[in-house]
């Protein structure tokens, strides 16, 4: 979900140059699935219904989704459903249709065999140009994707960024697909900074 709102609450450097940004992520290895799961495991606490996990980003639970005047009052203006279709949440474009709420649907089941990582990037651009119009979004594994491809956060730093204003725990099978998509991002980020030097 995204709100139109002015950015509050997290503080990021945004002085920092490209340069400076490539040189930490050298030597970077993405962490071993453990390290990852006592990462989103510590300091574990009670999460309401919707949650603010990166400014005017929100992660809520179906009951929110469904309740069109709460996400109005709220300012939200697009969701992204990761449990989409029939026998999961249906609710589709349709049933926002006479509100401003643009619609995502990601037809995902939450097992360690489903591959999520098709939708991590139309996703992470959906959140992104809703962001770019000052608007909002749903879903754990999804945001932390986002966080990763367009905020250029490792994943355990999108993990504690996320896990800091709601419980989060992707399924291992979501988890490695970050996993691999983080290798896929140091690497990129490796290659870059080689190609500076």
């Amino acid at each position: 979900m995204t709100r139109q709102e002015k950015n509050q609450g997290i503080q990021i450097n945004t002085t920092m140059s490209t340069q400076e940004v490539e040189k930490q992520d050298v030597g970077y290895e993405t962490p071993p699935m453990c390290d990852l799961l006592t990462l989103l495991l510590k300091n574990r606490r009670p999460s309401g219904a919707c949650n603010e996990v990166w400014p005017n980003i929100f992660i809520s639970d179906a009951a929110t989704a469904r309740e069109k005047t709460l996400l109005q009052s709220l300012g939200i203006s697009h969701i992204i459903n990761a449990a989409h279709g029939p026998h999961h949440i249906d609710t589709g474009a349709d049933f926002y249709s006479n509100t401003n709420i643009q619609y995502y649907g990601v037809e995902a089941s939450d097992n360690r065999h489903f591959d999520l990582t098709p939708f991590f990037y139309p996703t992470a651009t959906f959140i992104h140009d809703a962001l770019n119009q000052q608007r909002v979004s749903r879903s754990a594994a999804l945001v932390l994707a986002y966080l990763m491809i367009h905020q250029r956060l490792t994943l355990s730093e999108a993990i504690n960024i996320v896990s800091a204003r709601r419980n989060i725990l992707p399924n291992a099978g979501f988890l490695q697909q970050l996993r691999q998509l983080d290798s896929t991002l140091a690497l990129q980020r490796n290659r870059q900074m080689e190609t500076l030097l």
